[in-house]
């Protein structure tokens, strides 16, 4: 949610910086049309010109250091080059005004001219206010550099993760496809018909696998479905010593779920969970409560011979935690434990 925000944030005040300076601006200059003063009906070309002349001043020091210094001097820490360019710009910008000044509206013959100190104080005050708006090019240009390496950062973070999850879902559909071939082979021995009928069902998995699942988020009927006809694929090779109780629950209408969470657990339960000589069993429930996903399984453990077992074992919960970590982070529970003999896994997404 922070990212999201962070992201809309940056991307908003990028659209916003244009219009700021063109509105603070047009307040700046068009305030001399407000305060002409009693003695004045309107504004003539001269007044005008004497009324935003310190404006356009500061807008010119404004502007140099927020195109010009800033970059060139403050961002590669030369601190002294940036305030003696700004004292020398500052000189120009005051030395300016004070020259065009008399020139648009000269003093009248008998005005006198005010104390030193006055004189040095008004110059110190002016320098003062010159040297704000620097700093105020400076802050702004700050936080406009800020929000850029912000933006750039999230980008960058968003191409990663999503490249990441290209490669995970790449490992998973050769993990899949190999550990159902691997017992479609093993069932044609046993019952060739069914092997048959098992590679006709894994072509529509497949179908899913690849095409269905390409798209960052599925309805969850459809993902139901690839579950309900990957387990009825395993269940024809399943001996008849193992207890299948699958259990999966009609959804609400329009949910959408990331593909391919749940399929991990399952081929884990089906690998682990059944023995080719001992009682086994395999318990399967996955429902849809609100706008929860609930998947429990628990199965029998019968671990394989890390030195036989070339399927891929591993990789799967492995993949899933990744997986889960990237799409849905600090919206999941997922568990797995032995419990005895028993291996009880659980995954609560909430969409």
């Amino acid at each position: 949610m922070n990212t999201i925000f962070s992201m809309k944030l940056t991307s908003s005040y990028k659209r916003l910086i244009p219009f700021m300076h063109i509105i603070g601006w047009c307040i700046i200059l068009g305030v001399p049309f407000f305060f002409t003063g009693q003695e004045k009906v309107y504004l003539d070309f001269k007044s005008y010109i004497r009324a935003i002349l310190v404006p356009l001043s500061m807008m010119f020091v404004f502007y140099v250091n927020f195109f010009v210094l800033i970059d060139r001097f403050l961002f590669k820490k030369h601190v002294l080059h940036f305030l003696l360019a700004n004292a020398v710009l500052v000189v120009i910008a005051m030395g300016t005004v004070h020259f065009l000044m008399p020139v648009l509206s000269p003093p009248p013959p008998d005005e006198h001219h005010p104390p030193l100190t006055m004189v040095i104080g008004f110059i110190i005050v002016n320098i003062l206010l010159y040297y704000l708006v620097a700093g105020l090019s400076v802050a702004i240009k700050m936080t406009a550099g800020w929000f850029k390496v912000e933006s750039d950062r999230r980008d960058l973070e968003k191409s990663r993760a999503e490249a990441e999850l290209q490669n995970l879902k790449s490992q998973l559909n050769p993990h899949f496809l190999f550990n159902t071939l691997n017992n479609i082979y093993s069932l044609i021995a046993v019952n060739p018909d069914d092997a048959q009928e098992s590679v006709h069902e894994l072509s529509n998995l497949l179908r899913y696998v690849l095409y269905e699942s390409s798209q960052p988020l599925v309805p969850l009927e459809k993902e139901f479905n690839f579950i309900r006809n990957y387990v009825e694929l395993m269940r024809i090779r399943l001996p008849q010593h193992v207890e299948l109780h699958f259990s999966i629950d009609e959804t609400t209408p329009g949910t959408q779920i990331a593909p391919l969470l749940f399929i991990s657990l399952i081929e884990n339960a089906f690998k682990h969970g059944v023995s080719n000589n001992k009682v086994s069993f395999i318990d399967i429930d996955i429902r849809q409560e609100n706008k929860r996903i609930i998947c429990l399984i628990c199965n029998s453990y019968f671990p394989k011979d890390l030195q036989q077992d070339k399927s891929g074992s591993g990789i799967g919960l492995q993949n899933l935690h990744r997986r889960l970590d990237l799409i849905y982070p600090g919206r999941y529970i997922f568990t797995h434990e032995l419990k005895g003999d028993e291996f009880v896994s659980l995954l609560e997404i909430q969409t």
